[in-house]
């Protein structure tokens, strides 16, 4: 069997960033990557500013605490002043420019105004040369890269842009994925269950996951255990897909047909990876048509329990939708954290269990760990990476890995 770790490895050296993208407004950025790098048009900030409410000062004539000076001039943000004479402070507001001659700021808060002289301030420090003074272009400079390309656009991203002038950005279009799930027991929320079925609840849980890594996601719902409706979904999906995910029918029983039915319109891998849930995982591709030409679209077929499907989804298919996005994301976020519970039984697959953090820092353990209860994944926070042969014992240190960092 593969490692989790050489199973991923395959899948990324075959994923390649799709080519197209698209021009958007700054506004409608949020949540793609962008194209190509973009520079700011303009220094940020556009002066020297000031960075508290206070005055504008020499150092020279505030070398020593309490010198009193001329209040010279008056400058909010918004606004310019005028060259700084000795002697004088300017009064200066938070974001305003600071005028030249001056080489620092003293809050509001380390003066004292001069009773019956509104046009006096005392200075009570000796301030350092540069403080509270932000300077031209030391956040964004003119000219120079503001975003690099495949950086994925969350607000803060959307915020420099802005700040850069940008009204417009190339980001890559979004990748395009069609899902359809196999199992004759299955049954759609909302309609009555026959006998021995049950809900699919793997359809929404990875159409959600697909819309919140931006993809377009269509669904294709349930196809029936048969080789002929199977291939007829691998085609009508290849059409205009990228990638092509399926959840069950990826073993080897007289039930399971999403082998042959790759193969036969594609070509297909299947793997056992020793993880736990999930084990089987298959990989390959879907011809779009009969002329090479045309191109192909990537399959990856998941396990068909509702855990299994999730976590083979977050440690396998989001990785590879990243590099289909044109995003270099390294390594997954994971944090060393105490374990608050036994978990005595060593298996030889490398496990991923649910936990949560708990109140005391550590992380408590979902008691049912079984690849059908889904629940764990609601009531958790995030997984734990259990490596092969390893038990856990109450207090020591393991790899845990939110879920946060495996949704976005």
């Amino acid at each position: 069997m593969l490692t989790a770790q050489q199973a991923l490895d395959y899948l990324l050296a075959d994923a390649k960033a799709v080519g197209e993208s698209e021009k958007v407004t700054t506004q409608n950025a949020l949540g793609r990557v962008l194209a190509d790098s973009v520079n700011s048009l303009v220094d940020v900030p556009p002066l020297d500013n000031t960075s508290m409410d206070g005055y504008a000062v020499r150092i020279t004539d505030t070398a020593t605490p309490g010198q009193i000076l001329k209040i010279a001039q008056r400058i909010p943000a918004g606004s310019v002043g005028v060259q700084l004479e000795s002697g004088t402070a300017a009064r200066v507001f938070t974001g305003a420019p600071v005028p030249q001659g001056a080489d620092a700021v003293v809050m509001q808060e380390d003066c004292t105004a001069i009773p019956n002289q509104l046009d006096q301030v005392q200075i009570n420090i000796a301030p350092t040369p540069g403080q509270w003074i932000r300077r031209k272009g030391e956040d964004l400079t003119a000219g120079k890269v503001a975003l690099f390309a495949g950086t994925f656009l969350r607000p803060q991203e959307l915020g420099i842009a802005a700040s850069a002038g940008l009204t417009h950005l190339d980001v890559k279009r979004r990748v395009r994925v069609a899902a359809f799930f196999t199992g004759d027991e299955l049954t759609l929320p909302g309609e009555p269950l026959k006998p021995g079925g049950i809900y699919n609840s793997n359809r929404d849980t990875l159409l959600a996951c697909l819309k919140s890594l931006g993809c377009d996601a269509t669904d294709l719902g349930i196809v029936p255990d048969r080789l002929d409706a199977t291939r007829d979904a691998l085609r009508q999906a290849s059409k205009d897909h990228d990638l092509i995910i399926t959840s069950g029918g990826v073993s080897v029983g007289e039930e399971d047909h999403i082998k042959p039915a790759v193969t036969a319109e594609g070509r297909l891998n299947l793997w056992q990876i020793a993880i736990k849930p999930g084990k089987p995982l298959a990989f390959g591709v879907v011809r779009k048509s009969n002329q090479p030409e045309d191109g192909e679209a990537w399959f990856i077929g998941l396990p068909g329990n509702p855990v299994s499907s999730f976590v083979t989804f977050l440690l396998f298919v989001r990785p590879f939708i990243l590099k289909l996005q044109g995003r270099d994301e390294g390594a997954t976020q994971s944090y060393s954290m105490r374990a608050d519970f036994d978990w005595l039984k060593a298996d030889h697959r490398n496990e991923f269990l649910r936990v949560k953090i708990n109140s005391r820092g550590g992380l408590d353990l979902f008691p049912n760990q079984s690849s059908g209860v889904l629940t764990s994944a609601s009531w958790g926070d995030g997984l734990v990476d259990c490596p092969p042969g390893q038990a856990i014992q109450v207090g020591d240190l393991v790899k845990y890995i939110p879920f946060s960092a495996l949704l976005s």
